[in-house]
């Protein structure tokens, strides 16, 4: 890897190995000749490598990275420019597909510094393939010209500014007085402007009170001729107009005082734009545009005001000059009636000469004084002496007696002053002797400065006319070279003018590509359908109607793509309708990103609505377990105790039954709100549901055929066997009742392929899967929607609680893993159960395989803590019916206290969720002080930071064997 600069120096030294691209002696071929042809290019340029785009750039794209600079260097596209993802992640896709772009002057918004960056560039990208064609980077080539842009832009509304002037001056030149220019200024300023006031005003002495003299004002609205006081206008406008800088306010009304405002409003002037004009120091006069609406001023707005007020100063400057001139040309014309020109006289043989004031004006002479022909030549600019004395001298000479015409330049003699003089004259003679020279004499130096003005007039205007010619070239390079699709099509459907991109699009939607003159209509042939699509788009615009509308289009065969219209009519030379054209965009992007947006917001309403419901089933369902707690433990006590009647037992036993089925439904409402609590280990499967064919078989009946098809060698999977037990049994009541008529059940379990499509929200890894499947009538799509929805059900009025699916789908995120469905009408449907592979390599004893646990010694002292005083009560009993001493306390602050006053407790029984410290501090706090105190923590469900494992519990509600076998466990 060769030169580079410091960029060079910078890939050389740079850890590749601790990115995917490993070292630079391991990158691909295409990759390592790709960076050696950017580091020897001095044109900014950069490897965009991998689906990811890393940066690999040279000198020149480290100047446009600016302070990313050298950190991007290797780095990903999208996290590097994150505020132009959307742009560089098309340029990826559209890359690495193999289509090269280029984008001229691509305007994009960067955060190089912080703060919002308004940029256009220049884009190259060429794919990089490899040998066997694949595209695997892409090589980019990046040009700012910012800086080229913004300058065109100034130029283009610098060309609009003096276009208004040119007119504006060209208007007032047919006026001489300061009434009609003022007239004339202030109503093409306002129209040009479309503001609802333009007004010019004279100061008077004191530079406060002002008049305004020129005024114009739109139709409603009404003059604002008069005298007023700059005071009046505010604060604001006192400091900014003595200043010299133009008042600006958008809104009176938000902007200034009231006080100040009311002025403003008082003329009906909403907003304002005031421009002073300062001379020698002074604030002499003012131009203002006002609008009696609030207007949002651009720069453009300040920039004609300002150069309108000094050119209306000039022309009302000029306009008094002329004045003058012609009040003196009438007294020179009054004056000199005799003779319209200056005479001379010289008298070469007594060396004087006659000039009279006219032609004495023409060398500045102020006095009357004797003059000489040595005057003359001393009051001629040193340029043009040699000239007009040689011409005198051949006029004077009797050999010659040429004509003397000359034109030249004078010095005032007196007063300095520069002046042009047309002269022409002859010689008198007698015989070979030149008596006088006379002639005349024009002061022509105004037609002089006229003709320099006509010249430099005709250099602007020839400027012009090349500006405006290479404005036409650059407006038409631009048309033809832009992304936007442009059609101009007559009311016959003959294409006018189409550029580029237009042909490309159409030929892209519809094989044909269209040329000037071609007929749209006749261009698509028999296609019915094109030709139907291109009328419904382009009849409205030719009837006369400008709308904007998105619409896809696409011939069968073609792509098919979206396009953003917006159609204006084209009018001919008289005004009237002779066609429409339409400036388009290719939007297919954005409709997609549209539609994926609106799908993702519906998923995420969905989710939230499920997430609250089950916030609030969690809540109803601990409560109630709180409920079933005393009433089971009652109802057992009483059931095993038998002293009553054999009737009393039945009731006793039915009671305790329906309390059984409402602690199975907690349960259930638990498992959807995915806060039961679980014992989650390792469970095999394969033993699992191998064991519980036979309880299937007889839950779902002889008209089921039941088929078990269990994977060998399965690992163990992590879950909760009860709980999977019970959801197994449930998707099999399901599949049985979708079965009316009989069929098959298939119970399933397997492994997850590696390549294999997992629900979404899993990440990568191994699972172990439970299918049930049936042959049943099956859903359809709007009943597979609500299929895990709590208490939604298809099997009737109480027939099913609706929380079947609801529980094995919160069982199955609560741990770690998913819900599949699969269904067709008519066909069946299969619900997959996925758990993740377990890292313990024992599973836990199903129930019914495991040794008997013995109880130990049921003597001692119990601390029970629980805050339900009911619970605590029901609680108490059982464990004095275990043999226990009971002492019984209703917090966990209250237990810490009795535990540092006594020290014969010997068990401790506490609830989990109490107000204060929970059941799992308290444990922890106790084992703090008495490591050996043995624990048990009785919970309705599973909170997020939940019960450490290591922590014995046993589940509400519960009978009384249920919490003797839980205190066995702790070997007591």
């Amino acid at each position: 890897m060769q030169g580079g600069g410091a960029v060079g120096d910078l890939i050389r030294a740079h850890e590749w190995s601790a990115t995917d691209l490993g070292p630079i002696a391991a990158w691909p071929a295409e990759l390592f000749f790709a960076v050696q042809t950017v580091l020897s290019s001095r044109v900014p340029m950069v490897v965009l490598w991998g689906a990811e785009g890393r940066l690999i750039y040279n000198d020149g794209y480290a100047e446009v990275c600016g302070p990313r600079h050298p950190a991007s260097l290797g780095g990903k596209l999208l996290e590097i420019w994150p505020e132009a993802e959307g742009f560089n992640r098309n340029v990826l896709e559209k890359g690495l597909a193999g289509e090269a772009l280029h984008y001229a002057a691509q305007p994009l918004e960067l955060w190089r510094l912080g703060r919002a960056e308004q940029v256009w560039m220049d884009l190259e990208y060429t794919p990089i393939r490899d040998d066997a064609g694949r595209p695997v980077g892409i090589l980019a080539m990046v040009f700012d010209i910012t800086t080229r842009v913004v300058a065109e832009r100034k130029l283009a509304t610098s060309a609009g500014v003096f276009q208004f002037l040119d007119h504006l001056g060209l208007a007032l030149s047919a006026y001489s007085t300061a009434d009609e220019i003022l007239q004339v200024t202030t109503r093409m300023v306002g129209e040009h402007l479309g503001v609802s006031n333009c007004a010019y005003a004279d100061m008077d002495a004191d530079e406060d009170g002002f008049t305004i003299r020129g005024d114009w004002h739109e139709p409603g609205s009404r003059s604002i001729v008069g005298h007023y006081r700059l005071a009046d206008f505010g604060v604001l406008a006192v400091r900014e107009l003595g200043a010299g800088r133009p008042l600006i306010v958008n809104d009176h009304l938000a902007e200034l005082a009231p006080h100040e405002a009311q002025t403003f409003q008082d003329i009906g002037v909403a907003a304002t734009i005031c421009m002073p004009l300062i001379k020698a120091g002074r604030l002499v006069a003012l131009m203002a545009i006002h609008d009696k609406v609030p207007h949002a001023w651009t720069d453009d707005e300040l920039a004609i005001i300002r150069a309108v007020t000094e050119r209306s100063w000039a022309h009302i400057e000029r306009a008094g000059a002329e004045a003058a001139l012609r009040r003196r040309e009438e007294q020179l014309r009054l004056a000199t009636d005799a003779a319209e020109i200056g005479l001379w006289d010289v008298d070469v043989v007594n060396d004087t000469l006659y000039w009279p004031p006219r032609v004495r004006a023409m060398f500045g002479l102020l006095t009357d004084r004797t003059v000489t022909l040595a005057d003359f030549y001393a009051g001629l600019h040193p340029d043009d002496l040699e000239a007009t004395a040689r011409a005198f001298a051949a006029a004077a000479d009797p050999a010659v007696r040429d004509v003397y015409d000359v034109e030249y330049r004078t010095i005032g003699l007196e007063d300095g002053i520069l002046r042009w003089v047309a002269a022409k004259g002859r010689g008198l003679f007698e015989g070979d002797r030149c008596l006088r020279v006379i002639g005349t004499a024009i002061d022509i130096t105004a037609r002089k400065a006229n003709d320099q003005a006509l010249r430099e007039l005709n250099q602007h205007l020839e400027r012009r006319i090349a500006e405006g010619i290479a404005e036409r070239r650059l407006l038409v390079d631009l048309v033809e070279n832009t992304d936007a699709i442009i059609i101009v099509m007559d009311r016959d459907y003959q294409v006018l003018a189409i550029n580029r991109a237009g042909m490309d699009a159409f030929e892209r939607v519809y094989g044909a590509r269209p040329q000037v003159g071609d007929n749209m209509i006749t261009l698509l042939g028999e296609r019915r359908g094109d030709v139907a699509d291109v009328r419904a788009s382009w009849d409205r615009a030719l009837a006369g109607e400008e709308y904007t509308d998105i619409r896809e289009f696409g011939s069968a065969g073609y792509e098919r793509r979206w396009f953003e219209m917006t159609f204006r009519n084209y009018r001919d030379a008289s005004g009237q309708i002779a066609g429409a054209y339409q400036f388009v965009y290719d939007v297919t992007s954005r409709v997609a990103e549209q539609r994926r947006l609106a799908d993702a917001e519906e998923q995420l309403r969905q989710s939230q609505k499920v997430e609250q419901l089950g916030q609030l089933t969690g809540g109803v369902a601990h409560d109630f377990n709180n409920l079933l707690t005393p009433i089971i433990g009652s109802l057992d006590m009483l059931s095993r105790k038998a002293l009553n009647t054999d009737r009393e037992q039945r009731l006793i036993d039915g009671a305790l039954q329906s309390a059984e089925r409402a602690k199975t439904l907690v349960q259930r409402l638990l498992a959807f709100a995915r806060r039961q609590p679980l014992q989650p280990t390792a469970v095999d499967t394969a033993s699992l549901v191998a064991g519980m064919a036979d309880l299937v078989s007889s839950t779902t009946g002889p008209q089921v055929r039941v088929v078990t098809d269990i994977a060998p060698d399965l690992p163990m999977a992590h879950g909760d066997l009860n709980q999977l037990e019970m959801a197994i049994l449930n998707l099999s009541v399901n599949a049985r009742d979708a079965m009316a008529d009989g069929g098959e059940l298939r119970i399933s379990v397997g492994m997850s392929a590696l390549d294999e499509a997992k629900p979404q929200g899993l990440t990568d890894g191994r699972y172990i899967k439970i299918t049930v499947a049936d042959t049943g009538a099956g859903m359809d799509a709007a009943t597979m929607e609500r299929a895990i929805e709590p208490f939604f059900s298809t099997k009737g009025i109480g027939k099913g609680t609706g929380l079947g699916l609801s529980m094995v789908h919160g069982l199955a995120l609560q741990l770690g893993g998913a819900l599949d469905i699969a269904s067709r009408m008519g066909v069946g449907t299969r619900v997959t159960l996925w758990l993740p592979v377990s890292q313990k390599l024992s599973a836990a004893p199903i129930e019914g395989q495991g040794e008997p646990r013995a109880a130990g010694d049921r003597h001692g002292v119990v601390l029970l803590v629980d805050d339900e005083e009911i619970v605590r009560e029901s609680t108490a009993r059982m464990l004095e019916d275990l043999g226990f001493e009971v002492i019984e306390v209703g917090s966990a602050e209250r237990a810490l206290m009795l535990m540092r006053e006594r020290d014969d407790l010997a068990l401790l029984v506490t609830d989990h969720l109490m107000p204060g410290m929970d059941g799992a501090q308290l444990v922890r706090a106790v084992r703090f002080s008495r490591p050996s105190m043995p624990a048990l923590i009785i919970s309705g469900y599973a909170e997020e930071h939940g019960i450490a494992p290591d922590l014995p519990r046993l589940t509400k509600p519960f009978r009384s064997q249920e919490l003797s076998d839980a205190i066995a466990d702790l070997g007591l």
